[in-house]
């Protein structure tokens, strides 16, 4: 749990502690969804193992397919890949990201307080 905002900063240490345990989880977010994406373009679209790597890597961070798709399932597969990798790559970029933009948050908000207690 994060610490609320009128509690003192945590030290470096600690701040670097939670980061890698937030890019721990991050990883894991990002590993299983471009295993879902390797698996499924693999059994759905008949690619072969390193080119299902290389769509759903692409699919995964914006850029697109790389390989066509003949069948239909490879091509339903690559659809709902696709509006299901936006939301896991945002959740990927949030997750990395939330500790720092927390301390970022809570240090402006303690020189809010700061300035409000009249010191």
């Amino acid at each position: 749990m994060l610490e609320h905002h009128k509690k003192p900063l945590i030290s470096r240490r600690e701040f670097m502690y939670r980061q890698m345990r937030y890019l721990s989880f991050s990883l894991i977010i990002l590993i299983a969804s471009i295993g879902i994406g390797t698996i499924g373009y693999h059994i759905f679209g008949k690619l072969l193992w390193i080119d299902s790597f290389l769509n759903a890597s692409m699919i995964l961070t914006g850029m697109g397919p790389v390989d066509h798709l003949d069948t239909t399932g490879g091509k339903l597969f690559a659809a709902f890949y696709a509006l299901f990798s936006g939301v896991a790559f945002l959740t990927f970029v949030a997750v990395l990201f939330a500790p720092i933009y927390h301390r970022f948050l809570h240090r402006f908000h303690l020189g809010i307080d700061h300035d409000k207690s009249g010191d």
